[in-house]
């Protein structure tokens, strides 16, 4: 009997299945039991059987995706067997008949409460915002419960992250919007760096497609050169380590594409003139107790043979960040002229470093540096006790708790405490505790007396000067940096908001009685639509602070005890946003530029000026119409992140409609005729216009913006190509 093709496939299928499943089975080997695998094939026996209907949307059984985010737990993240567990089980309550009652009958509570947590958080987020940004304070909530929740998530997205090819374009940038806009500055938090910048490459390769593609050319065709430079260098130095008897490794780590970019941008250099495209990595194996003394031994030998820069020693192995990242970092000069970053650490810190918290459980016990981490789960959970702020100011807050910089200061005592940089001296006293920061008036900082809002520098020592007499202001929150000032700030002010409301309040019902008006909810939004007042607090608050004429409560008419609210034409621009979407299809419609758009005005964004060829998105704006985005605009990832359901496709008509304003940044060499050759270049390419230019020069170097009329990216590129090939320009960046 012959045996069909979809037989040999379903049965091929299946054997690659189980090669998957193999493959994880491997990557935990060094600490599974046999108790250990019974209870991981069970949980696979199980998935398997859920989900083994379901595809994913390259096609390719669904079962692939579980066992992915499984063996990413396992070998980038460092995680034990009920991370297994979970991660294959993560989607079989949300999608398949599998009740969490099932889960704990089969593996117990604590893999129940892990599937819970995942359950509650939706992998593609809502597009309405407000359930959105809860859907983000969720994922937050699970830090301060079991970080595994967290781990598995940001496993999942990796692994999303990986296959998004298989995705149609639109729905690609906006999962990249989300992982830029949180996952990605929570992986950092959280110190997987190895998966930090995965994200931050894959966001980069779909958001700048034709820049990244150019990157990685010219990194493929200088790496020959490279090794060859790499194995010159780090050959005296190993030889020396093995005279020493080091247990070392020695690697060398090229930049990331993204970073490689943002060097260029900021630096306004090439990618030639990029020194540290790579740095080397140098990784020693010795007990806990003489990491630090090896360390520095090793940094001597390095400075034996190069000349360090004095200026960019970083010693974070004395003062670890805030996520636990433990490293010495020094940049020496090559006998080539070239300037090579050098990172010294132990194989803990190194796996600290690549795996994050995960990995602090794992030497917890040898460990003091936990400290910090626990510090910041513990900022977490100050925000998660604030109830009544909002799931989108809850987000913000959280956010700038994310991200890296940190200063280090000093208490009077000596006490070390770290706060993000830029945090002032309301910041420090806030760090130390609320009361102290409701009460403070200013600080010695260093001996000198020095107001709230003075920023900060790592080193200082600041001692607080308090005042029963003080009360939190609104312009507190101009001058904050940390989120934990920010919070308390908000929720003291709220207290007091709230406290001369209540007075406000009692003077409206006295004043209502005298006119013989019932207080019902009716009656008094109709005096707040009167007054033109956003709430009932805050129209309270302005009665209590005497800024409303209570006597033009008289202009209403009165029936019947009640007031007869007046009829106001509504205000049209309140209504665009609201007009829009009901008539739009956001998953199938596309405007298409130089085209009427089912009646609704649309215009080009100023904050990023779109021109024809650029990828561009729509957005439908709370008051005016529609606005035409480049995807890459400075804006969109928040955009597209936060408010996914007021999104269109968008695409140009035909490359040549009319000429559009750009502007380019010119960097180079000053030198006489420069102005000239770039002016005569313009004029040379066919249809381009000049609006403006200027030049500013410092020290032989020019800077320059020109503002042009365009037709597309393809003209404009020519004319940027043109411009690099004039003698002394070193760099031009579209703004």
């Amino acid at each position: 009997m012959a045996v069909t093709k979809e037989k040999i496939d379903l049965e091929q299928e299946r054997n690659e299945i189980l090669n998957a499943y193999r493959g994880l089975l491997r990557a935990s080997k060094s600490y599974r039991d046999k108790e250990d695998t019974r209870v991981i094939r069970k949980a696979f026996d199980i998935a398997m059987e859920a989900h083994k209907d379901m595809r994913r949307k390259s096609g390719e059984p669904y079962i692939y995706h579980p066992i992915a985010v499984a063996r990413i737990c396992v070998e980038e993240m460092g995680l034990g067997t009920t991370a297994i567990i979970a991660a294959l089980l993560h989607d079989t309550v949300e999608d398949t008949h599998i009740t969490l009652s099932d889960i704990e009958e089969q593996f117990g509570v604590k893999v129940r409460d892990i599937i819970d947590g995942l359950t509650k958080i939706p992998e593609v987020f809502d597009d309405n915002i407000s359930l959105q940004a809860e859907n983000f304070r969720k994922l937050i909530l699970t830090i301060s419960d079991d970080l595994r929740v967290t781990f598995i998530k940001m496993a999942d997205r990796l692994h999303n992250m990986r296959t998004l090819d298989s995705m149609r374009p639109d729905k690609r940038l906006k999962i990249c919007s989300e992982t830029e806009f949180l996952y990605a500055p929570l992986a950092h938090r959280l110190g997987f760096n190895a998966i930090k910048t995965e994200f931050e490459d894959i966001i980069f390769k779909y958001k700048e497609p034709a820049i990244y593609q150019q990157i990685e050319q010219k990194l493929e065709k200088t790496r020959e050169v490279r090794n060859r430079f790499i194995r010159h260098f780090t050959n005296p130095i190993k030889q020396r380590l093995e005279q020493e008897d080091f247990n070392f490794s020695i690697k060398a780590r090229t930049k990331s594409i993204p970073s490689i970019f943002k060097k260029i941008q900021n630096k306004h250099v090439t990618f030639d003139e990029i020194y540290d495209i790579f740095a080397i990595r140098i990784i020693v194996d010795v007990p806990y107790e003489n990491e630090k003394p090896s360390c520095w031994k090793i940094y001597s030998i390095v400075t034996d043979f190069y000349q360090p820069n004095p200026d960019r020693l970083r010693d974070w192995i004395s003062t670890p960040k805030a996520n636990g990242y433990e490293s010495l970092h020094t940049t020496v000069m090559s006998p080539s002229g070239k300037w090579v970053e050098v990172q010294i650490r132990t194989k803990r810190m190194d796996e600290i470093a690549e795996k994050g918290y995960a990995a602090h459980w794992k030497y917890k016990d040898q460990s003091t540096q936990d400290n910090t981490f626990d510090r910041w789960v513990g900022e977490v959970r100050d925000l998660l006790e604030n109830p009544e702020s909002n799931a989108e100011d809850f987000i913000n807050e959280f956010k700038l708790n994310l991200f890296s910089d940190e200063i280090y200061i000093f208490t009077p005592k000596g006490d070390l405490r770290v706060l993000p940089k830029n945090s002032t001296t309301l910041d420090f006293a806030f760090d130390i505790h609320t009361d102290i920061g409701l009460s403070c008036i200013g600080a010695k900082v260093n001996g000198k007396l020095m107001p709230l809002s003075h920023i900060l520098k790592s080193g200082d020592q600041v001692e607080i000067i308090r005042s029963n007499q003080q009360k939190p202001k609104e312009d507190w929150l101009k001058f904050v940096a940390s989120a934990r000032a920010k919070s308390k700030i908000k929720q003291a002010l709220k207290e007091e908001l709230k406290s001369i409301a209540s007075d406000g309040k009692e003077i409206l019902q006295r004043k209502l009685r005298q006119l013989k008006v019932n207080w019902n909810s009716e009656n008094i939004q109709t005096l707040e639509k009167f007054y033109d007042m956003p709430g009932s607090t805050e129209f309270y608050y302005q009665i209590a602070k005497g800024k409303i004429d209570l006597s033009k409560i008289r202009q209403l008419e009165i029936e019947n005890h009640d007031f007869v609210a007046p009829k106001k034409a509504q205000s049209s621009d309140k209504t665009v946003m609201q007009e829009i979407i009901p008539n739009v299809d956001t998953k199938k419609d596309t405007i298409i530029i130089g085209e009427d758009f089912k009646e609704f005005e649309y215009k080009l964004a100023n904050c990023c000026s779109p021109i024809p060829g650029d990828d561009v998105f729509g957005f439908i704006t709370a008051t005016d119409g529609i606005k035409i985005h480049r995807t890459n605009c400075p804006n969109a990832t928040q955009l597209m992140s936060n408010y996914a359901y007021r999104i269109l496709k968008a695409t140009w008509q035909s490359t040549r409609i009319k000429e559009r304003l750009t502007a380019l940044m010119v960097y180079g060499i000053d030198d006489i005729g420069i102005v000239n050759e770039i002016t005569k270049v313009i004029t040379e390419v066919h249809g381009v216009n000049m609006k403006s230019i200027s030049f500013e020069t410092e020290d032989g170097l020019f800077e320059g913006k020109i503002e042009l009329y365009v037709y597309d990216t393809e003209q404009l590129e020519s004319l940027i190509l043109k411009f690099e090939q004039i003698e002394g320009v070193k760099q031009v960046t579209r703004v």
